[in-house]
């Protein structure tokens, strides 16, 4: 199946631009939203691990996002850096394989935790009297294993369909990473069924965990609005909005994505796909933890405590 890949076992990934000058001034903003990315997402799982007020189910799945959110941003902003630096943009046959396998693999995680965040979410406020029983760890431990075990599956299949293939001539990526659209592009051999399959795939996924969202979401509005007192009614509405402001911009982008057929996908491509491959796994952190009194309470203590030993 692999037909012609020995002859020339490598891709050449064109990259965001090929602006001479747009490269430097690029590097430096994707190079700071990546270390931003890091601190974050690494500051945030440090902390709840090290804070005991922060050991609830909410922090368990927001820990688990940011581990999701470092991997597949190290999966894609390290090879993308290097391009943009040294203008490096090869990347071998197996390297591309790897890349977008763990990309699929993250991205489709991530997709079934922020789902399991919002039944979490759901449960908390529309039934709190039942929340310790249904959240249970044990239950915790059961969502995280299913979305890990969806996406491994999927993201084996998503593989196959890209990389199964024959691949001859240029094999010029016109993208940042080893993305599937801009792949099957390079595909000299019947593309439509491997096409089909991966967007069936992805359109299960994407409105699967993306109805569950929507329905817990709606429910919490609609207990929300049912509530007595306003500060409370406020603080509900506060979270839900931020933690939809994360999930839009990352379902949105992907929806968009990989819900059109290959032989539309263009220039636009690129930047909706920094927005998940990029920003999202930076603004994260940020959205779900940082308008939060726990988290910020959690960061005081644990300053005093720092003060306290120096």
């Amino acid at each position: 199946a692999m037909g012609g890949n020995h002859t020339q076992p490598k891709f050449i990934l064109l990259g965001i631009t090929d602006t001479p000058w747009a490269q430097a001034p690029l590097f430096g903003l994707f190079l700071l939203i990546y270390v931003v990315t890091l601190v974050g997402n690494i500051g945030l799982m440090v902390l709840v691990w090290v804070a005991p007020s922060l050991h609830t189910p909410m922090y368990f799945f927001l820990t688990h996002l940011s581990l999701a959110d470092i991997c597949y941003s190290t999966v894609i902003s390290p090879k993308m850096l290097t391009g943009l630096l040294f203008g490096n943009k090869t990347i071998s046959w197996a390297g591309c394989v790897t890349q977008f396998h763990l990309f699929a693999l993250f991205a489709t995680a991530e997709c079934h935790l922020l789902a399991s965040m919002a039944y979490d979410r759901h449960v908390a406020i529309c039934h709190p009297l039942s929340y310790v029983t249904v959240v249970s760890p044990r239950a915790c431990w059961q969502l995280l294993a299913w979305s890990y075990l969806v996406a491994s599956l999927s993201a084996l299949i998503y593989t196959g369909c890209t990389f199964g293939g024959s691949f001859c001539g240029p094999r010029r990526v016109d993208h940042f990473f080893c993305d599937a659209s801009a792949v099957l592009r390079l595909a000299c051999s019947n593309t439509r069924g491997s096409e089909a399959a991966i967007l069936g795939l992805a359109a299960a996924h994407g409105l699967g965990t993306g109805a569950v969202i929507l329905l817990s979401y709606g429910r919490i509005l609609r207990t929300v609005l049912g509530m007595r007192s306003a500060p409370s009614r406020a603080r509900a509405f506060h979270t839900c909005a931020a933690h939809l402001v994360s999930v839009s911009v990352f379902y949105g982008t992907l929806l968009f994505m990989y819900l059109q057929p290959a032989s539309w996908h263009g220039s636009q491509d690129k930047v909706a796909s920094v927005f998940y491959t990029v920003v999202s796994p930076m603004l994260n952190p940020f959205i779900y933890s940082l308008r939060n009194k726990e988290v910020k309470a959690a960061l005081g203590k644990w300053r005093r405590r720092m003060l306290n030993d120096a």
